[in-house]
């Protein structure tokens, strides 16, 4: 039986509770969760202003979690979905905060479910509010 893969992206800055659940929430619609961690400059270009933790720190502290079974930097390139393809995911996991339209997703990528995965006290846990407690 082939088994179900789950994919999930992210930058993963100021690794917090709030990334813990997303993890674990994409990882309970897998047998197999693949995490792509947002690479420095895709980050600046696309919100404006580098991610405090580089890749590689990001990257270790989601492996650390030993919740995805592997863990990859994205792509540099202006397809950021691009790898998805290459992935071939059964479903595609997203945050309830992240920037994408999901039937842009389903449009590109119609043989995966896109699921929206719930908010983890958001008031509390949310990465920008971690980077104005340390002025970056």
């Amino acid at each position: 039986m082939k088994k179900r893969v789950v994919v999930c992206a992210g930058t993963f800055d100021h690794f917090h509770n709030g990334h813990l659940n997303y993890l674990h929430q994409a990882k309970k619609l897998a047998d197999e969760l693949i995490v792509i961690v947002a690479r420095d400059e895709t980050v600046k270009r696309i919100k404006g202003f580098s991610p405090t933790d580089d890749e590689n720190v990001r990257l270790s502290k989601v492996e650390n979690t030993g919740i995805p079974v592997k863990v990859m930097l994205g792509n540099t390139d202006a397809d950021l979905f691009r790898i998805v393809e290459d992935l071939k995911p059964d479903v595609i996991a997203l945050g309830y905060d992240q920037r994408v339209a999901d039937d842009a997703i389903t449009e590109r990528f119609p043989y995966c479910r896109v699921v929206r995965l719930e908010s983890f006290q958001p008031h509390k846990y949310k990465s920008s509010f971690f980077r104005k407690r340390k002025g970056g």
